[in-house]
């Protein structure tokens, strides 16, 4: 199982949740997604711990924690929803000089 952890600051570093949490177990990952256009953090992460008995000790001490200037969002992760595929549902485009949609 995997422990969302959400309203981090910008800067935070994989070593700097692996510090905060391993106070509480085995640190196992930790994932710090970027922005896809930017580069930049998004401001939450996930950490996997060694036992679900140590996730639950992370839970309990640091969700609504201040960590870095701001209150921690930690909870247990929800499974990826599967998204269904986008339909061609057509674009936007220049038709004679206006804005149409285009199929």
């Amino acid at each position: 199982m995997s422990i969302y952890v959400g309203n981090l600051s910008y800067s935070v570093t994989q070593d700097d949740l692996t510090k905060v949490f391993s106070e509480y177990g085995t640190v196992t990952r930790v994932q710090l997604p970027t922005d896809r256009d930017t580069g930049r953090l998004r401001g939450f992460g996930f950490v996997e711990m060694e036992s679900s008995t140590e996730e639950d000790a992370a839970i309990q001490a640091l969700d609504g924690a201040e960590w870095m200037g701001r209150v921690m969002k930690v909870n247990k992760a929800r499974p990826k929803e599967d998204r269904p595929a986008r339909s061609g549902g057509g674009s936007w485009g220049r038709n004679n000089g206006g804005y149409s949609r285009q199929y």
